[in-house]
């Protein structure tokens, strides 16, 4: 039984302005942009990463779970975590696991060809954390969020090709580590910093203490850089926050809120 971390969604006022920035520093492309969210007042666009997908959801109404969502962290951010499972079989395993847990469905849609189980981030801690299966969903192929398997076609991997890691940052990263772990059935380890993360087949989860004031929530992502010189100067003219090592080098830009570290 395996998960892989197959999403990434991010949340923002305004959605337009991010994907610019999107497309411009890390040199994505728009694949899908799903019309079923926007009965949750949103809308929505998604990015190819490598195999994977960054999404971009933004409010379109007043009142919204994302709206309310952006006021609680302040401002653009780091929104749900979405895993695909290898099988229905581990999907439903952790969907019962969850309900031992008296963890909670937001949601819990299921079809011949696609479940998507989403669980409740006041039980979850965190984020919101999604585990979905998809009968066509091999890891390079068909992705029922992103609208099938023409999403390649919009694949770029000149300037990132992946994305290594999600960060979610907590006052206490360890309780928010062990909860996911036994939500998910799956041992926590150290990374090489000495940081408590949960590996996934492709990615890992990581926990990590407060670094701002936004509190608890996803906070960064560890992306795979194949042109660090375009990205960091398109970050630079576009305006970006950066962050430098110990020897001036920019090792993370800032996009829709959220800390991408250039790995």
């Amino acid at each position: 039984m395996s998960i892989r971390l197959r999403q990434i969604c991010l949340v923002a006022e305004k959605l337009a302005p991010v994907i610019a920035d999107f497309k411009a520093v890390l040199g994505l492309e728009v694949c899908f942009k799903d019309p079923e969210v926007a009965v949750f007042g949103l809308e929505n666009s998604l990015m190819p990463v490598g195999d994977n997908f960054i999404e971009v959801v933004a409010p379109t109404k007043d009142n919204t779970a994302a709206g309310r969502y952006l006021k609680r962290r302040k401002g653009d951010g780091g929104y749900m975590v979405i895993c695909q499972c290898d099988s229905h079989a581990t999907q439903l395993a952790r969907k019962a696991r969850a309900a031992t847990l008296s963890v909670r469905l937001v949601l819990d849609h299921e079809t011949p060809a696609f479940h998507a189980m989403q669980l409740h981030p006041a039980d979850t801690g965190g984020a919101f954390f999604e585990i979905d299966w998809d009968a066509k969903g091999e890891p390079t192929g068909t992705w029922s969020p992103a609208g099938g398997a023409k999403w390649t076609a919009a694949r770029r991997l000149e300037v990132v090709t992946a994305y290594r890691a999600v960060e979610l940052q907590a006052a206490d990263p360890r309780a928010l580590a062990e909860r996911w772990s036994t939500i998910a059935e799956i041992a926590l380890r150290k990374d090489a910093q000495g940081r408590l993360a949960m590996p996934l087949e492709n990615a890992e989860v990581r926990f990590v203490g407060l670094s701002d004031d936004r509190g608890e929530g996803l906070a960064g992502i560890d992306i795979a850089v194949a042109d660090r010189d375009r990205l960091v100067a398109a970050a630079t003219a576009r305006g970006c926050r950066v962050g430098r090592n110990e020897h001036g080098q920019v090792d993370q830009v800032e996009l829709c809120g959220t800390r991408f570290y250039l790995v």
